[in-house]
């Protein structure tokens, strides 16, 4: 006797929790943070002398709290250990463990060659500090070449880090949302967007109007990019011109909750851009969308991209709780920013009246 057994559907947990998007998140932003630091510190353009220094506040502040997340995502720190072991050169997330320390290193060294005759000069004031000034200063000159030697590496890794992090999604076949050439466009426009924002709400926290127009009409660029590459994978999605764009869009035909949730990632993307284009001389708002839109862009894709089922009509949809690998983690993530920028304020003066 012949007994046929038909498959309805499969769900399972999420293999990548919330940790992966505060990662992606994080490192995007630290990435472009520190892209916008390069017109004030390196080329030195007078616009910029002031936003540059907030930026380069911003990719440290992100930069350094982006490793914490992805080590809880692996769950233990050797599983990233086994990278260097036994590297497979074949697999862009194993890649991602070299670019990550290049761009991590290059930019610690580039902040500190241009913080350094800043430390000098808080070196020469009286305090219990003083000593460990002039100790990081290491004799506190400016030095333009070195800076710009730092810079380039630090470029190299950030781009590499931007490269990595879009294709290491995208190369995943089975997941319809992600399989799209256009995904690491996506994640580097609005890596950009946000980090933009970020650097404008540090702008805003340490008093400095005037460059809202500067960064406003730059996040207005960034949605205005971000929106056509939206459009452009929906376009290909209806015309077929790419199968996973189609499998995705069929799969979320007749979801209200995918409904609803392109009306809101919709709907601040054009926000941002209202705020951006018409409320130039505001920092705090436009900031505050463009951060929301660069995380939601990740948490879509990666937790919504995992919902969306790889056989039959069954879909899992994640709901957040109350423990360390959901909202506590996220929580955790941003009092660890909030902690890194107090410790980093404290210590050294970001203002416009330092010399950096």
């Amino acid at each position: 006797m012949n007994t046929t057994v038909e498959i309805l559907g499969f769900a399972r947990e999420p293999g990548w929790l919330p940790w992966a998007v505060q990662y992606f998140f994080l490192i995007g932003i630290s990435t472009a943070a520190f892209l916008l630091s390069l017109p004030g510190m390196v080329w030195r353009l007078a616009d910029w002398q002031g936003v540059s220094r907030r930026a380069l506040l911003a990719a440290l502040v992100c930069g350094l709290t982006a490793p914490v997340a992805l080590l809880a995502d692996l769950h233990q720190p050797g599983r990233f250990l086994n990278f260097y072991l036994h590297p497979n050169f074949g697999s862009w997330m194993a890649w991602g463990a070299f670019f990550i320390p290049l761009y991590l290193l290059g930019l610690l060294a580039y902040a500190w060659l241009c913080l350094r005759p800043l430390l000098a000069e808080l070196a020469d004031r009286p305090g219990p500090l003083a000593s460990l000034y002039r100790k990081l200063a290491y004799g506190g000159h400016d030095n333009p070449s070195a800076i710009k030697a730092a810079a380039m590496v630090a470029t190299l890794g950030a781009l590499l880090v931007l490269l990595y992090t879009g294709m290491e999604v995208m190369v995943v076949q089975a997941r319809p949302l992600w399989n799209t050439t256009l995904l690491p466009l996506i994640f580097a426009v609005t890596a950009m967007t946000g980090g933009i924002g970020m650097t404008a709400l540090f702008e805003a926290m340490t008093g400095n109007r005037r460059s809202a127009l500067l960064l406003n009409r730059w996040l207005a660029r960034g949605t205005w990019l971000t929106l056509a590459l939206f459009a452009l994978w929906l376009v290909s999605g209806l015309t077929g011109l790419s199968t996973a764009a189609a499998e995705a869009l069929a799969a979320m035909h007749g979801s209200f909750g995918w409904l609803a949730t392109g009306a809101w990632l919709l709907g601040s993307m054009l926000l941002t851009l209202w705020l951006a284009q018409d409320s130039r001389n505001a920092l705090i708002m436009p900031a505050l969308f463009a951060l929301h839109g660069a995380w939601l862009v990740r948490w879509v894709v990666f937790m919504g991209g995992q919902s969306l089922p790889k056989i039959g009509s069954t879909s899992r949809t994640y709901n957040l709780t109350l423990t360390p690998d959901s909202l506590l983690g996220i929580i955790g993530m941003a009092g660890l920013c909030v902690t890194l920028y107090i410790i980093l304020t404290s210590l050294i003066p970001w203002d416009d009246q330092a010399n950096a």
